[in-house]
């Protein structure tokens, strides 16, 4: 999303920035057989509404999306289909200011993620969303990714 400015560590970018798709690549869950030239062309995120974050110093790299058709996964609301942290600012701190862009933008949604346990460094997996107020909801249908939610007041 151009033209959002900056609002705390977070400014508002094209999805086919140079530099989110360089974060991006480094995430677990982008997959290795596209390549670098369509992303930059086509952007990181599928079909739908959506919010690319990135922070100012260029460390740290947030995107949601809220699709306007029903998911594959039936879920519902804005999901965050990548975060990744480079920099020295506490994760859980720069998910609490992306929640708050979120809310802005889609009003009373429902935010979800996953996170793939088997992909992940951390004994607990999606701690910093934990210590932002996510709570487990579920996993996937197969059980190889933890589901995590947090809910408008």
């Amino acid at each position: 999303m151009q033209g959002l400015g900056i609002t705390g560590h977070w400014i508002g970018i094209h999805d086919g920035d140079a530099r989110a798709v360089a974060l991006y690549e480094r995430h677990y869950s982008a997959r290795s057989n596209v390549p670098t030239k369509v992303r930059l062309r086509h952007g990181i995120v599928g079909p739908g509404q959506s919010m690319i974050l990135i922070t100012v110093d260029g460390s740290a790299l947030f995107g949601w999306q809220y699709n306007t058709i029903e998911r594959y996964d039936h879920q519902l609301g804005v999901n965050c289909f990548v975060y990744r942290n480079e920099g020295s600012i506490l994760s859980s701190e720069l998910i609490l200011e992306a929640e708050e862009l979120a809310w802005q933008r889609w009003p009373g949604k429902r935010l979800f993620t996953y996170v793939w346990d088997a992909k992940v460094k951390s004994a607990n997996p999606g701690y910093c969303f934990k210590k932002a107020g996510w709570q487990h909801c579920g996993r996937n249908a197969d059980g190889r990714l933890t589901i995590l939610e947090k809910l408008p007041e």
